[in-house]
């Protein structure tokens, strides 16, 4: 099963050091140059001959990047003869590898109950997410990230699931779930482990389990965006020193970003950013991907690039509506749009009259 197909039933995973920060006007003013991105799991059945037809139908179409989720040298290497650059897509704290599972139960993240993803992985059984302030872990990371910038096909790294488990679910999956979620409830709260709240303690004077109510704690929250930053920051630093970008998949406005998985993404030191503004989750109209839009390129201030995350099946096969979104997107002031989905031969039309 292609990794993304979670977003059928759970919802969301779902991107330059950060330079002084620069005035922007009011009313943002679209790229001189638009590009896209993609989101792609490589068929290892695809020939070069297809390959080979099918990405330079992308370059054409305004495709400059793509986020591969598995490693496959002909698909990096035949993009880049397209002149598209390939990226490796790398799921960050969500991690259920069975080795990890075996040797490092420890390493993962618990709930306010005290349950651990390791054995008790909440809505679906692959969310099985680490605690970013357990010892090894960053190392761990760190280490995996250094073997595939390693890699001379790979032009650079795309993080994913770089944040904790959602707190509250995207309103349109409640039902999916039979949960109601208008308030933070402790089975889905994380992280509490003993290093957590202790490192929490030694800074704050309190247990975290103790304080009355935690979903109101200013500094608690801080405490978990900061741990996530600290993530990505080591993770840059690699591919840096690579002189390879690095991106990231997040949620879709910094305000919903840190209120329901602790993400704090205007402030890390990325190279690009993709949103994945998929309307149909929060049971909001395609007008809605302006203002998410608008709502990141302002507390961004100029300090990196970003691209609009477009759901493909939020758009009911609509390509008009598509364009509309990308339309909504530019005019707001992305870069360009990520799309995840089918890329049909009318998409890329669509897609290449916005760059044209």
């Amino acid at each position: 099963m292609n990794k993304r197909d979670f977003m059928k039933s759970l919802g969301l995973g779902s991107l330059a050091f950060i330079q002084p920060a620069t005035l922007i006007s009011s009313v943002p003013v679209p790229p001189k140059k638009v590009q896209h991105r993609v989101w792609i799991n490589p068929d290892h059945k695809d020939t070069a001959a297809e390959l080979k037809q099918r990405y330079q139908e992308y370059k054409q179409a305004g495709i400059g990047v793509i986020y591969f989720e598995e490693d496959s040298p002909l698909h990096f290497k035949t993009a880049k003869e397209a002149g598209i650059a390939a990226h490796r897509w790398f799921w960050t704290m969500n991690r259920g590898d069975k080795d990890l599972l075996a040797n490092h139960p420890e390493w993962y993240s618990q709930n306010r109950k005290g349950e651990s993803c390791a054995t008790h992985p909440p809505y679906v059984g692959y969310y099985r997410f680490l605690c970013p302030n357990k010892e090894g872990v960053v190392e761990h990371l760190k280490k995996q990230a250094e073997e595939i910038l390693s890699k001379d096909y790979v032009d650079g790294l795309h993080l994913d699931y770089i944040r904790f488990v959602d707190v509250i679910l995207p309103v349109n999956l409640w039902e999916n779930y039979k949960i109601d979620q208008s308030r933070e409830l402790p089975e889905y709260d994380f992280c509490y482990c003993e290093t957590c709240r202790s490192k929490y303690k030694t800074a704050y004077g309190i247990d975290p389990l103790e304080i009355e109510y935690p979903d109101q704690s200013p500094s608690w929250r801080k405490f978990r965006y900061d741990s996530i930053t600290n993530v990505v920051r080591n993770m840059s630093a690699v591919a840096h020193q690579h002189k390879k970008p690095i991106t990231a998949a997040v949620f879709p406005t910094p305000e919903i970003a840190k209120r329901i998985v602790r993400q704090d993404w205007v402030n890390w030191p990325l190279d690009a950013v993709c949103p994945m503004i998929y309307h149909g989750f929060y049971r909001e109209s395609v007008q809605w991907i302006g203002d998410a839009v608008s709502e990141g390129v302002k507390a961004l201030r100029g300090s990196f690039p970003l691209y609009a995350g477009l759901y493909l099946p939020d758009f009911k096969g609509d390509d008009e509506q598509v364009r509309q979104g990308i339309k909504l997107a530019l005019e707001n002031g992305a870069a360009g749009v990520s799309i995840f989905g089918k890329l049909t031969p009318s998409l890329l039309n669509v897609l290449r009259s916005t760059v044209s």
